[in-house]
Formats: structure tokens, C-alpha cells, sequence
């Protein structure tokens, strides 16, 4: 049964309001409300001050387990443009999010992705992986939905947008091109990253790194007995030398697997916290999406190499 607090969302949403495009702020600026803080970012990075920007979920928390507020709703109500990820990553806002798709400008993101690129592994059951982030080449194609959407519903600020979005895509270019230089310093037979769910795919196979994780694509997944028994054995026959904890997701299934493989008499270290469905705290370096990826990449490589 839908909470009380799930069922007014849906209701609200399906209200009528100001045509898209119109500027119902007292400032004159778009209302934009992003899902994710990767989201919010790439909205920030393009839009700069032109618009008034709110995310709904901060550092830490788990987007496959959000549950709408009743803050969240007037954000939702009043916003002229929603942006979220898409691929059933905010697994219980997603019904909402599509309602309310039919009478105001809400975008999924990830849309913008090529589908054949998507990874759909046997074990997601039909479902691709949500983490797109995770490869920077991939995310540069949500970065481009963001300045397309925003030029659309402000025309007046187009060129703006256009130019921000242009300048934001060097950067994260530059940023691709580390991050392969500096996976590539990782010996081939310890680069192997093992993380509590399998959030980081995308970032395997952009940069050439084997990903296995505890949990499947979502953390609503149930780790079981034979999935850490599973993994125990990898990491003892690989000799593999860390093991990482991530900042959204609880840290005792990974420290079980630790302990699985020191009961078998080989030291795992705790390699580091990686940020996967969260970036790190608002004003830090990680609270941006640079950062965050700049972030996980040196603590991955620090443990490994």
C-alpha cells in the first residue's frame, strides 16, 4: 500500500499550473528542482545564477530508498522544470515523476543516453543500470539534456546556457582523460574494485577496471548469506588487497565480508568510502560532481596501487 505521504504526491502533482516556460518566481527566475545532487550539479554548472535551483536529496542519502517529504512537495508543485535520472534509479518517486510529466516540463536525464550503451546485465532481470554518472563520456550526454531543456523553457538565456554547458564539457573531457591515466597506473592483476552494490559498472567499463559488487544495481536488494560466502571466495583466491565502503549505503555488509575473509587468514584492507548514489557534503570539493569522481578515484587508486 502507497504511504499517505506517496499517495498526496501523486494527487498534487496532477494539479493544474502555469504553462512551462513561464516564470512564477518573485525574481523572474526559472524554479528548477533536481532529484539527485549529481543532477543539481550539472544543473548549476549550466545555469549558474539564472535559474533558482533546490535538490531533493542531499550527501548520504540513498536514492533507490528516497521517499518523498512534504517539503518535497511544494519544491515539486512549484517548480517549472523537474530533472531526475531516470532507469528506476528514485525507485519510489518514479510513478509520481511520470504523472507529473503530463502537465509540466520533467526530464529524465538519463533519456538523453544512447539505450544500446545502457548495460543490462543478466542479473538487473531486463532492467539497465541507472548509475550512468559513473562514466564521465556517458554523463556528458545529460550534461548537453540539462542546456537543451533549460534553453528551451528561457530563451532569453539560451546563449547563456549554451556557453556554460560548452565550457562545463571541456572540463569534464579533461576530467575522462585523468581518470583513464590514472586507473592505468593500477597494476592489471589488483585492479579490481569491490564496493557494496553494483553501482560502479559504468566506471569499469569506461576505464578498465573489474567492479564487483555485494548488492545488485539497487540497495533495496537483500544481501544474502550466499552472496557474501561468494564473494569471501573471490576475494581469498584473488588475494585481492581492499575492499570499499560507500557514504549512501550502510557499512555492515562489507565489513562482513572482511571479517569472511580474515576468518580464512587473508587481511583485506578497508580501502576507503566511495561516493556512488550521493556526492559528498554541500561546500566540499566532493559536494560537486568533479570532485566526487576526482574524489573516488583517488582513494581506488591509493588502496590499489
Amino acid at each position: 500500500m502507497r504511504s499517505i505521504t506517496s499517495t498526496l504526491l501523486s494527487l498534487l502533482l496532477l494539479l493544474p499550473f502555469a504553462a512551462c516556460g513561464e516564470k512564477e518566481s518573485t525574481s523572474g527566475r526559472l524554479k528548477v528542482v533536481a532529484t539527485t545532487g549529481m543532477i543539481e550539479d550539472a544543473v548549476r554548472e549550466v545555469a549558474g545564477d539564472r535559474v533558482e535551483l533546490a535538490a531533493l536529496m542531499g550527501p548520504g542519502v540513498d536514492p533507490h530508498l528516497y521517499k518523498a517529504s512534504q517539503s518535497d512537495l511544494a519544491l515539486l508543485t512549484g517548480a517549472d522544470i523537474v530533472f531526475y535520472n531516470g532507469l528506476h534509479l528514485e525507485g519510489k518517486m518514479v510513478d509520481a515523476l511520470e504523472k507529473m510529466a503530463r502537465n509540466r516540463r520533467v526530464v529524465p536525464v538519463a533519456a538523453a543516453i544512447d539505450s544500446a550503451s545502457l548495460r543490462r546485465p543478466a542479473e538487473f532481470q531486463g532492467h539497465p543500470d541507472p548509475h550512468v554518472w559513473f562514466d564521465v563520456k556517458m554523463w556528458e550526454s545529460a550534461v548537453r539534456a540539462v542546456e537543451r531543456t533549460l534553453a528551451e523553457a528561457d530563451t532569453a538565456g539560451a546563449k547563456t546556457y549554451h556557453d556554460r554547458a560548452a565550457h562545463y564539457l571541456r572540463r569534464l573531457d579533461s576530467l575522462d582523460s585523468w581518470v583513464r591515466q590514472q586507473i592505468a597506473t593500477i597494476p592489471r592483476d589488483r585492479r579490481v574494485l569491490v564496493t557494496a552494490h553494483d553501482a560502479f559498472g559504468y566506471f569499469g567499463r569506461a576505464y578498465d577496471i573489474e567492479v564487483r559488487g555485494l548488492q545488485g544495481i539497487s540497495t533495496v536488494t537483500e544481501t544474502g548469506l550466499g552472496d557474501i560466502s561468494a564473494l569471501v571466495e573471490m576475494i581469498v583466491s584473488r588475494k585481492i588487497k581492499a575492499v570499499f565502503v560507500e557514504s549512501s549505503v550502510p557499512h555492515r555488509s562489507i565489513e562482513a565480508v572482511r571479517q569472511g575473509a580474515e576468518q580464512r587468514g587473508h587481511r583485506v584492507a578497508l580501502g576507503g568510502t566511495l561516493f556512488s548514489d550521493a556526492m559528498g557534503a554541500r561546500g566540499t570539493p566532493e559536494g560537486t560532481y568533479i570532485g566526487m569522481v576526482s574524489a573516488n578515484v583517488h582513494t581506488i587508486v591509493e588502496a590499489l596501487r
